[in-house]
């Protein structure tokens, strides 16, 4: 009667999904509209510049991805396993080396700028001048976009994700502001189009920092000593490495790809490469909304053994990015001179070029969703190292190599194939590795996501709405499902002691989870609710503790946590 619907999952999702996909739209919709602006203020021709600096650009998000999104999920896993000093550790030397590194980006980066300059232009030294004003402009807003952007990962992770998405919002909107700004009214060109980018950062980092002011917030500064510092340091890099290594090999290969464009095809082929590159902008709205919502979910999830629930958030992700993959991927193979309207190209010679690109291009968006995905969900389940060797086949060896090949043999269209080929290989791999895991644990993990699988006869699943008469009727179906254990009516009282108290201090939860594992040594029972925090182990004098006296004389450990936003309270008795 009461099987789980995973109603709470759902709405989970769609609490952090909707938030996350307006923050990712608000941060590439603003990037896609701030090139648009550029070459309608001052020529699609000076996308060849911005595209050269891209690489700087993935670099940095290198960085903050590595630290920030890499400690928030260990910092959600923390969370899961009740502890708060360690949880607040992650945050601490997270933000902390974050701003360090932006710092030291920014310093290195002014004083080093034409060598960088000449470095990125190597094919096209005739663009030096240009990149190095728009470089410039652009390095003194890093150390404000490392902190704002990492701290929007632990803030989500904390379950306040509407903050994160209001201040990137309007540092983008002030982004778009000042280019018109600085260069329409002050004409300040390619290095005006920059600064309105570092201005955006300032802005962006001013507002999310009104999370410290925040009542709700559970995550806080604690002071480590030198040695705990970078060995948490260490464990953050080594965990987000996995999914960060994206923007390293997308830095790499950008390097190598303009080289190769300009190269084969010239500087009306950096101009395609610069669309075609701005366009996976609209399509990372969906792709990185869609996996910064499933990471934490899935981290804690799969951390508490609750491998249907890790199911159910994978399915839906991968329903949603490839969805939406194959609408754009369609959209720009049938109609690609939408793009070179929006994008102001009307030069005879950069027209066929651009959309000859662009046609092969969006070939790769659908693969590119579900390695993209694949990546977050390796690092979410603590498999960094298959994340790194799909980061690595998909973003590095097998573009760049074949890319390099293919160019070589038929030109410039071997660059643009190179990128769906990549795409298709990478998930040939993904899936012969997914058989090759399933026979090696003999069935243990299954499917192209190599999820393990409650065992149905010893876990026991159930949804709830906020009402005694079904706690009390739950607590009932469980002790006739343990029937013959010597722990049933511990158990059952447990269940029905922990679910009234919840009820009883709520107002009004509609759904509340209950799973129980019936170990060897111990029934494990599981229990999360969206009603006000409450750790049953900690007595205050405001709420009743009836239920909450019997249930600690009962039980012989409870752990509670708040995680998610969610309280997730585990119950063990023995058997």
């Amino acid at each position: 009667m009461y099987e789980r619907n995973y109603k709470l999952l759902r709405n989970k999702f769609g609490e952090f999904f909707f938030p996350t996909l307006f923050t990712s739209m608000a941060g590439n919709i603003c990037l896609f509209v701030d090139g648009l602006i550029v070459s309608f203020l001052i020529g699609a021709s000076n996308l060849a510049p911005i595209q050269i600096v891209a690489p700087v650009i993935t670099f940095v998000n290198l960085i903050y991805w590595m630290i920030g999104l890499g400690g928030s999920v260990l910092c959600s896993v923390s969370k899961a396993e009740f502890d708060d000093e360690t949880s607040n550790s992650y945050f601490s030397v997270s933000i902390i080396s974050l701003i360090s590194i932006g710092v030291l980006i920014a310093i290195l980066g002014m004083l080093f700028s034409g060598n960088i300059a000449q470095f990125l232009c190597i094919s096209q030294p005739e663009l030096v001048p240009d990149v190095t004003s728009y470089f410039i402009a652009l390095i003194i807003g890093m150390p404000f976009l490392c902190y704002m952007m990492s701290l929007s990962y632990f803030i989500r992770a904390d379950g306040i994700p509407s903050l994160p998405f209001r201040a990137i919002l309007v540092a983008n909107i002030v982004n778009i502001c000042f280019d018109i700004i600085y260069i329409k009214v002050f004409g300040m060109g390619l290095s005006g189009a920059a600064l309105a980018t570092s201005t955006g950062y300032l802005v962006g980092s001013i507002l999310i920092s009104y999370y410290f002011f925040k009542k709700e917030r559970t995550l806080e500064f604690i002071r480590l000593k030198a040695n705990s510092f970078f060995k948490f340091l260490k464990k953050i890099v080594t965990s987000g490495f996995s999914s960060a290594s994206t923007q390293l090999y997308l830095t790499l290969k950008l390097l190598v790809i303009n080289i190769l464009v300009g190269l084969y095809v010239g500087k009306a082929g950096v101009v395609a490469f610069g669309i075609c590159y701005n366009s996976l902008f609209i399509l990372y709205i969906f792709l990185i909304g869609t996996a910064q919502t499933m990471s934490p979910i899935v981290s804690v999830y799969f951390k508490e053994e609750d491998y249907s629930g890790v199911n159910f958030i994978v399915k839906r992700s991968l329903k949603i990015v490839l969805a939406s993959s194959l609408a754009l991927s369609v959209l720009l193979i049938v109609y690609p001179q939408a793009l070179l309207f929006l994008y102001s190209v009307k030069n005879p010679a950069d027209v066929p070029v651009v959309l000859n690109a662009l046609r092969i291009f969006a070939i790769s968006y659908v693969g590119t969703a579900i390695t993209f995905l694949y990546t977050f969900y390796a690092q979410a389940i603590q498999k960094n190292q298959l994340s790194t060797i799909i980061s690595l086949l998909e973003g590095f060896v097998l573009p760049i190599s074949l890319a390099v090949i293919l160019s070589s043999a038929i030109g410039g269209n071997g660059i643009w194939i190179s990128f769906a080929m990549a795409e298709l290989l990478t998930i040939l791999f993904i899936f012969f590795y997914s058989k090759y895991i399933n026979k090696k644990t003999n069935g243990e993990y299954t499917g192209f996501f190599i999820n393990k699988h409650n065992d149905d006869e010893k876990v026991f699943e159930y949804t709830i709405s906020g009402d005694v008469e079904e706690a009390v009727n739950l607590s009932r179906g469980v002790q006739d499902y343990l029937k013959g254990n010597k722990s049933e009516t511990l158990v059952s009282l447990a269940i029905e002691e922990m679910l009234v108290n919840i009820i009883n201090n709520n107002e009004n939860v509609d759904t509340i989870d209950v799973i129980v594992r019936n170990d060897e040594d111990n029934i494990l029972i599981s229990i999360k609710d969206t009603g006000v925090e409450f750790n049953p182990v900690i007595e205050k004098e405001s709420l009743e503790f009836d239920n909450i006296s019997v249930l600690n004389k009962i039980a012989d450990k409870i752990d509670y946590s708040r995680v998610l936003g969610l309280n997730s309270t585990v119950i063990t008795i023995k058997n």
